[in-house]
């Protein structure tokens, strides 16, 4: 039987390449997002070129626009998921923003936005689907952290909220390590990612992606492929005994190693 997975902001950038990648892989998905731009990021009308796409391609995918910070529109999120395939196995908390600012030209609304949606929105969707796993005898959350957890230059109110997301993913993981709900975490590492919240650095601050990057193993940047590829596998029954644990994809100078020898920066 096809496992159902549920991914918040999955409606454009790399959260579109994860939903698209899992459903065409033969998952059932809902995706969710907003389609009013956000913050740093250039997402917005995108729900309907979604739709459109996974009935050409009759997909099992399911489009909806929520706010991952309501708890009522999660409610119904969860509540058409369950309609449509019956039940829940997976989460993926993808959804975030990522304004680039110090504290001193971060408004304190801005502030309170990026940690609602990039740390509460986790809390809320995992809150709304726990006792939905709890039925199917365990499941999977994966959350989509930022090597701006460890702390970036001029990204304060990101950085503590992929930190705290950090903490979250660890926390989760023991909370219901006895419920067979696995918690892990998968962070694009590298720079140099062609995503939304990148491109909409890029528009909203004149900068974003780094002319130089590290990059990956593989030689280049990493995409949305990767991203799927290694969030399928830890929703999938190979990873059943893998939780509390972070996936680094691309490469992890963030966390505090060195510059790869024979890599350029």
């Amino acid at each position: 039987m096809a496992k159902t997975v549920v991914i918040s902001g999955g409606t454009f950038g790399l959260g579109k390449d994860i939903a698209l990648g899992l459903a065409r892989s033969g998952y059932e998905v809902v995706a969710f997002g907003l389609d009013s731009k956000q913050p740093a990021s250039i997402a917005k009308n995108s729900i309907s070129a979604l739709r459109t796409l996974a009935e050409v391609e009759r997909l099992p995918l399911l489009v909806l626009e929520a706010d991952v910070t309501n708890e009522q529109d999660i409610a119904a999120v969860v509540s058409a998921t369950i309609d449509r395939f019956g039940k829940i196995d997976a989460v993926v908390n993808n959804a975030a923003i990522g304004p680039l600012g110090k504290a001193m030209d971060t408004d304190p609304e801005l502030w309170d936005r990026v940690i609602a949606v990039n740390l509460k929105g986790p809390y809320l969707l995992a809150r709304a689907v726990i006792p939905h796993l709890r039925q199917q005898n365990g499941g999977s959350i994966v959350n989509v952290g930022s090597g701006a957890g460890w702390g970036k230059a001029n990204m304060l109110a990101y950085g503590v909220s992929k930190g705290g997301l950090t903490a979250f993913n660890a926390s989760m993981a023991l909370d219901y390590f006895a419920g067979h709900i696995r918690v892990n975490m998968v962070i694009p590492g590298g720079g140099g990612i062609a995503g939304g919240i990148t491109q909409g650095r890029n528009n909203d601050y004149g900068a974003g992606v780094a002319q130089k990057y590290i990059g990956s193993v593989a030689g280049r940047p990493v995409n949305g492929e990767d991203m799927m590829a290694a969030i399928r596998f830890l929703i999938s029954d190979d990873a059943t005994a893998i939780s509390g644990t972070i996936i680094d994809i691309g490469c992890f100078f963030h966390q505090g190693s060195s510059t790869p020898p024979g890599v350029n920066v």
